[in-house]
């Protein structure tokens, strides 16, 4: 919006041409969604608990969570105001990529509204049903990727980029719709599983977005792509200043939810902000990147399939207890512990990833 709005002011003053530069957005994008979330953090804390919008904590978990009860969730719609408001200001609006990753994020983040509703007025921390939760996701995965198949101007688009490996792209044709889907429905899970400690989600959300940044402005530049043997997708830069977007509402949203946390995100910002990474790396077709930048995620999820299969097949549990955070927490970790733990793990896997860069 304030990029179309510079582009005419800079034909009376040239200086306005200067917020077309996709670095400058990406940083102010990054700054406006900070402050927002900032700013109306402390607002909607406030709302939030004159409206009695607590947490309800599971019975069967960690004892040391019961404390946690009643405290503000829902807090993800700060993520959401905060990432649409900065985006819809500084990206170009007329970019393909913008809507469809804007209304995919705001999609799950709908899902992931009525969860929490649920959970909240019936007093269930179970929330909508599973079956009910993977329709819809799988409804709007399916959709968005349909679009991105279609619309896709460079073969590059739908083809496999294998890290670490120079010139290995495998072309996935129709397997790639089927392919997107699970990205962005796995990736919106593995955050919402992720999000049961204060502070162990929205960190490493930020850390693998701030990284998309790098991989997104490669991929959308014509000479750097070229460069680093990535493959380049017309358009792709524009997912910088979205990633930017996330990085600052998730440190505003850190501000308050970090340990003890005045406020949960709930599945409104897990499901969403899951989503959004996921949607990103299949535009900027760093898919295998980012299950390895989102380790944490991944090794969350493992957990909880292989708990389940486990007790259902030998009628024993490999854990203590799932997602893996709480069975650190049963062999007595502190939850500041597991959670800084897990971000440090998580600024390695990063680091790894951003290797790939060179690496090929």
């Amino acid at each position: 919006m304030l990029m179309l709005l510079a582009e005419w002011l800079a034909q009376y003053e040239s200086g306005f041409r200067v917020f077309q530069y996709l670095t400058l957005r990406t940083v102010l994008a990054a700054m406006t969604s900070l402050f927002i979330a900032l700013l109306v953090g402390p607002l909607m804390i406030k709302r939030l608990t004159l409206r009695q919008i607590g947490q309800t904590v599971r019975d069967d978990g960690p004892k040391s969570h019961l404390s946690k009860a009643g405290t503000p969730t829902m807090g993800g719609a700060l993520i959401l105001v905060a990432i649409a408001v900065s985006t819809l200001l500084w990206t170009n609006l007329e970019n393909r990529f913008v809507w469809p990753v804007l209304a995919t994020t705001l999609c799950f983040g709908a899902i992931g509204w009525v969860d929490d509703y649920l959970k909240l007025s019936r007093k269930n921390p179970k929330g909508l049903a599973a079956r009910k939760k993977y329709f819809w996701q799988s409804l709007v995965a399916i959709a968005v990727a349909t679009l991105l198949y279609q619309t896709a101007l460079v073969p590059a688009e739908t083809r496999l980029i294998v890290p670490f490996f120079k010139g290995v792209a495998i072309e996935l044709g129709l397997f790639y719709i089927a392919f997107s889907y699970f990205v962005i429905v796995g990736t919106s899970n593995a955050v919402n599983l992720t999000d049961g400690l204060d502070g162990l989600a929205i960190l490493p959300t930020v850390l693998v977005a701030g990284a998309l940044i790098v991989f997104a402005y490669v991929t959308g530049n014509v000479k750097f792509s070229h460069y680093l043997a990535l493959p380049y997708v017309p358009g792709a830069g524009e997912m910088c200043v979205f990633c930017a977007a996330i990085v600052g509402a998730g440190l505003g949203f850190l501000w308050f939810n970090t340990y003890p946390a005045q406020v949960f995100m709930g599945d409104i910002g897990a499901l969403a902000l899951g989503g959004a990474l996921g949607i990103v790396a299949v535009v900027i077709r760093q898919e295998l990147v980012l299950f390895l930048m989102g380790g944490v995620f991944v090794a969350e999820t493992v957990s909880v399939i292989l708990q389940v299969a486990s007790f259902k097949l030998t009628g024993k549990r490999i854990f203590r207890m799932a997602p893996l955070h709480h069975h650190f927490e049963l062999k007595g970790w502190p939850e500041p512990r597991v959670i800084v733990r897990f971000w440090i793990i998580t600024v390695v896997l990063v680091l790894l990833g951003l290797t790939s860069l060179k690496i090929r």
